[in-house]
């Protein structure tokens, strides 16, 4: 039957809870049937509603199965819609962010600090894209006091789409480099994609918090203006002390806390949260706590033993900033014999072969006991690296491993998601 969005909205609101995939599907949720360029979730609403679901929302009338579906224009758009509507009745504050790299980790950072004094509310994994974003905010639960939604974007108006929709009443940008230049059209693109998170909140009288370091986004910030804006490392703060193995980060009372990350590129991130948690009135002791406990996960800047060696593993995505910092940052970790083992950036479009001719010539002025390559872009890397390996896909580079096994040694591993380099771990453990 056709439905309107009040009805829905009361549907949810009676609901255990919204699913898009029946493998996951729990009684008494609400099931979306969306559809992508490889599926059609309509023809599984049947299934759904076999499994629990108290309804199925459906775009094609030919899988109409009476009262428990509901049949509308558009499936996805329904979604955002519920999603929008069910934001307008929340009245907890949202911290929505964005940025080029570093987005998860600083959400996560947030969650962390936030947690240790409010029952908090973030995006799960990087659910942060035009489909995440909506079941994100429709996840946030009644008893939640505050929320932290991370933004993706692969273009520009991708950002204002979500803003639209999670409606964030405070915000930050990570930072603006090198991601998903062909998507925005190279890094003004960036600056302007990004940027619409920064256009709502001026727009919408929202606090905004900035880096301590002015960059790209003291720059995007001073184009617009804002109701209250916090600086980062002003209400409490902190010197960093050490970068490797870990951050270790003092006080102004002398205090040294001991952190789970690596790399001076993730200190800016902890002081973003820190600023969040002073902001909303944690003890200098809750932040440095909830700092503490947080430990990297999902094969993001990620210790990992595997046998005899210590692998840093940071193969969640790759694009040249975040690649430039990593490696730049490994090569300066006092241990050795150090690998380098890395894949493809992907969606720099016609700028792939210069980005990863570019990074070739960075790695060429550290020491490195051997370079590892994979993919197809990684080749014009080789211009600057004669001496390195090259494998067109990871499983010639597992191949290579089982054959010369890398024993006692650190390894960084990082590349975009599409290589999967986390698999080539058990051939580490050799």
């Amino acid at each position: 039957m056709k439905v309107t969005n009040s009805l829905l909205l009361e549907k949810f609101l009676s609901s255990t809870g919204i699913s898009t995939d029946t493998r996951k599907i729990e009684k008494g949720n609400l099931f979306f049937a969306l559809k992508g360029p490889n599926f059609n979730a309509n023809i599984l609403a049947k299934e759904a509603l076999e499994k629990g679901a108290s309804c199925a929302v459906i775009d094609d009338p030919e899988f109409d199965l009476g009262e428990k579906t509901f049949l509308v224009p558009d499936g996805l758009k329904a979604l955002q819609d519920l999603a929008l509507q069910y934001r307008k009745t929340l009245t907890i504050p949202i911290i929505g962010l964005t940025g080029s790299n570093g987005k998860t980790t600083t959400k996560e950072l947030i969650f962390s600090v936030l947690s240790q004094k409010y029952q908090c509310f973030a995006t799960a994994g990087n659910l942060n894209n035009h489909i995440g974003v909506p079941l994100s905010i429709l996840s946030i639960k009644p008893n939640d006091e505050i929320a932290v939604i991370e933004m993706g974007a692969n273009k520009q108006g991708d950002i204002k789409e979500l803003v639209d929709i999670a409606q964030p009443t405070h915000g930050l940008i990570t930072n603006i480099g090198k991601a998903h230049l062909e998507g925005f059209g190279g890094i003004e693109g960036v600056k302007k994609g990004k940027g619409e998170l920064f256009d709502f909140l001026a727009q919408n009288s929202s606090t905004v918090f900035l880096p301590e370091i002015k960059n790209v986004v003291h720059e995007m910030y001073a184009k617009r203006v804002f109701s209250k804006t916090i600086l980062a490392n002003q209400e409490m703060p902190i010197q960093l002390v050490a970068s490797t193995p870990t951050i270790i980060y003092q006080t102004t009372s002398g205090e040294k806390i001991t952190t789970q990350l690596p790399g001076v590129y993730n200190f800016e991130n902890i002081q973003m949260a820190i600023a969040i948690g002073k902001y909303f009135n944690l003890t200098d002791e809750a932040c440095n706590q909830g700092i503490a406990n947080y430990l990297p996960s999902n094969h993001r800047s990620q210790f990992i033993k595997s046998g005899s060696n210590q692998v840093l593993m940071d193969a969640y995505n790759a694009n040249p900033t975040s690649m430039n910092v990593a490696i730049s940052h490994f090569a300066g970790t006092p241990n050795d014999p150090k690998f380098l083992i890395l894949g493809d950036m992907f969606e720099l479009g016609e700028e792939s072969m210069k980005e990863h001719a570019d990074l070739g010539e960075l790695i060429s002025t550290f020491k490195f006991e051997k370079i590892l390559l994979v993919g197809e872009q990684m080749q014009h890397a080789l211009v600057h690296l004669p001496h390195a390996f090259y494998f067109p896909d990871k499983f010639g580079l597992h191949n290579w491993l089982q054959d010369n096994p890398i024993n006692n040694s650190f390894i960084l591993i990082k590349g975009s998601r599409g290589i999967q380099l986390e698999t080539v771990l058990p051939f580490l453990a050799i």
